[in-house]
């Protein structure tokens, strides 16, 4: 089994970091790889609360929702929460996403990490994947500083 970890830095305070991943629409702004718009986003971030979005590339011909569980929510520190696609491709299954996000001098380093995956090129796919979106989040938080 294969794990995911990405250790990034964003020009903006804790607290605003941890928002755009629990505020459905500050999620649906960024969420997903590039070239992609997601919809549907919906986030009751609590544990046991549910999170779902679609992503959908219209160039791409890709429909896919994915959705969740919330484990942990602890506000601004460290959200847990699982993620499983909706369609019936999935190889990967649940996963279970851990972020912790710690304040650096008015910016903030978000350690984000996924697993199991049953493979490396499954682990790589979501790599990108997630690596695409976190760009789109930091122009995002640059927007709401």
């Amino acid at each position: 089994m294969s794990e995911l970890t990405i250790v990034r830095v964003f020009d903006a305070p804790r607290d605003l970091v941890f928002q755009a991943w629990t505020d459905p629409a500050h999620l649906a702004s960024w969420f997903g790889p590039h070239g992609f718009v997601a919809s549907e986003t919906r986030t009751d971030p609590r544990p046991g609360g549910t999170w779902h979005s679609r992503i959908t590339s219209a160039e791409q011909g890709i429909d896919r929702r994915v959705s969740g569980v919330y484990r942990e929510v602890s506000a601004p520190s460290r959200l847990v929460f699982t993620f499983r696609w909706q369609h019936p491709e999935d190889e990967v299954g649940e996963t279970l996403v851990t972020i912790d996000f710690a304040e650096l001098a008015g910016k903030t380093s978000m350690t984000f990490h996924q697993a199991p995956f049953p493979n490396e090129a499954e682990r790589d796919g979501h790599s990108d994947g997630w690596q695409s979106g976190f760009e789109d989040l930091d122009h995002i938080l640059e927007e709401l500083k």
